[in-house]
């Protein structure tokens, strides 16, 4: 239980985190936007995801940097609490699903695309 409340805890610091760098601002600010617009949506496993099959390379790149800095923090919280990787990420998305405003979209667990 213990172990479980510390990954709840990394996890609501690592959403509700300020960005420490100017790139990873910028990166935060085109994510809300290009989820705001239907572009980029939030996949069960933490990340996000590609909605729109013709996605911009502009669109493609921000989901790859954004990908990779969530996966930074989720390696740091899946090893400072000795929780898999996969259940660090599980519960971040679970969580970030949660929270998502009206109308934009998540990736469900059969892999579809649904608009909150």
């Amino acid at each position: 239980m213990m172990r479980m409340m510390k990954i709840v805890f990394s996890v609501l610091i690592l959403l509700v985190m300020v960005p420490q760098f100017h790139t990873e601002a910028q990166a935060q600010a085109g994510l809300a936007e290009a989820k705001a617009r239907g572009a980029l949506g939030e996949r069960p496993d933490g990340l996000v995801g590609i909605v729109e099959a013709s996605a911009s390379a502009d669109i493609t790149a921000l989901a790859q940097r954004v990908n990779a800095q969530r996966m930074e923090e989720y390696r740091k919280i899946a090893e400072e609490t000795s929780a898999p990787l996969q259940a660090v990420q599980a519960r971040a998305g679970r969580q970030i699903i949660q929270a998502l405003p009206s109308g934009q979209y998540f990736m469900d667990a059969a892999g579809r695309w649904r608009q909150k």
